[in-house]
């Protein structure tokens, strides 16, 4: 299978997972401002949303959507524990923090990229991300992941999202649970393995 990625972006959610589960992947970097991929594919051609992950897979079809693509490669070892059976309460917790992450932090950080974005916008865009960090700061009271002791899906998702904090300026300090589950993740061999192949640590 191959992974189209942009390094640090939300697509080395689903890198994580793969190295957590064992799975190998061909990747290709995208980069996004020219949608070229690295062998000087046109990647809207490949995938018209235009943004990454997207996954092939060994059929040739195409899959994209990060949560999407990390409950199929999770999926796949079902014994890693990376997503709780399909029917089970485990599972639509997955999905309830998966969707959660998405909805509230994903979408609320994009416009934080934007240079262009007013001094206005950038802090109704940190405040309202405090108030949703404020509940995920609760849901790991007591545990060391989002559902449990068990890492998920989730974890790596909401690793990668909070993640960009630090280069977005948006302060953390308040979320203790928060900043020891960030650093527990990045700990994580795997994650280790999927940062260093995309070149975010040496």
């Amino acid at each position: 299978m191959k992974l189209y990625y942009s390094p640090g972006a939300c697509s080395l959610s689903p890198h994580i997972v793969a190295e957590e589960a064992g799975i190998r992947l061909q990747l290709e970097k995208v980069d996004l401002k020219t949608r070229k991929t690295a062998d000087g594919q046109d990647y809207m051609a490949i995938n018209p949303k235009g943004y990454v992950p997207a996954l092939v897979l060994d059929s040739g079809e195409l899959l994209t959507e990060g949560p999407a693509i990390v409950q199929y490669l999770a999926d796949l070892k079902p014994a890693t524990g990376l997503a709780p059976l399909a029917g089970s309460l485990g599972r639509y917790r997955l999905q309830e923090m998966l969707t959660y992450i998405g909805g509230e932090l994903h979408n609320n950080v994009g416009p934080l990229f934007n240079p262009a974005t007013s001094q206005e916008i950038r802090d109704e865009r940190v405040a309202a991300l405090h108030k949703r960090y404020g509940l995920i700061e609760k849901q790991l009271q007591g545990r060391s992941y989002l559902i449990g002791e068990q890492f998920t899906a989730a974890d790596a998702y909401l690793f990668v999202v909070t993640n960009w904090a630090q280069k977005l300026k948006v302060d953390l300090s308040g979320f203790p649970n928060l900043q020891a589950f960030q650093a527990r993740v990045k700990a994580r061999p795997a994650v280790q393995t999927a940062m260093k192949d995309e070149g975010l640590l040496h």
